[in-house]
Parts: structure tokens; sequence; C-alpha cells
């Protein structure tokens, strides 16, 4: 019986330093791989299908696939809420070049007194 409980906690010790080490890399790679842009934001309010195949809704944001991909997650500070809000990167545009992104709004009409503003964009997570 004392040999089986030595050996569970043999275990247990290989188990817990494999799976803290696989928590530690992971963690380093995601700090690794964030990464932050400063874009021009854009609104958009025409609803449907977007790029990736999926409806029109809140939180979707539009972008240059080559600047990012789609099914990106991203936090984008800058907006007028107070605290940064997270999209996921679900279409694209004609006038979507290079560091834009383009943020549905279902309402039209704060669509269009959205404007153009500076934000910061902040990749969480790569498809």
């Amino acid at each position: 019986m004392a040999a089986v409980r030595r050996w569970s906690g043999a275990v247990l010790v290989v188990l817990t330093v494999i799976l803290i080490g696989t928590t530690a890399t992971d963690a380093e790679r995601r700090v690794r791989n964030t990464h932050t842009l400063s874009v021009t934001a854009t609104a958009y309010c025409d609803g449907g299908e977007t790029r990736s195949g999926t409806l029109a809704k809140s939180g979707i944001v539009a972008a240059e696939p080559q600047v990012l991909p789609l099914g990106t997650t991203v936090r984008v500070a800058g907006l007028r809420s107070r605290r940064p809000q997270v999209f996921t990167v679900a279409d694209t545009g004609a006038a979507v070049k290079g560091k834009v992104i383009d943020i549905f709004i279902r309402d039209c009409a704060r669509a269009r007194t959205f404007g153009r503003r500076r934000v910061q964009v902040t990749i969480l997570d790569l498809p």
C-alpha cells in the first residue's frame, strides 16, 4: 500500500511539472505574440453576410487580411467607451486597406457620426 502511495505521489509530481511547464510555455507564447498597432477606425452599418460567412453583428470588424487575418481576435482601445472592447475580424472591404479597421455598428446614424479615429489594436489571438 505504501508503494502505491509513493508511486501515486510521483505521478502527481510529474503531472504537475508537465502541466505547469506547458502552462508557462503557452503563457510565454501568448505574451510574445501579443502585438499592438496604431490604426484608423471607421464604422459601417451594412448588414448581411461577412467575408467569413457569418452575418454582420456587434463585435465584428473588417480589416485587410494581410494586416489582420480573418478570425483574429483584437482588443480596441481609444473608442469613446472607457474600456477597450474586444472584436473578431470577420470581414474585409474595398475601402479597408492597410492599418484600418471598419467596426460594424447596427445603427446607421451612429455609424455615420463615428467618423475616423486613431485607436490602438492589440492582437489577442490569431486564427
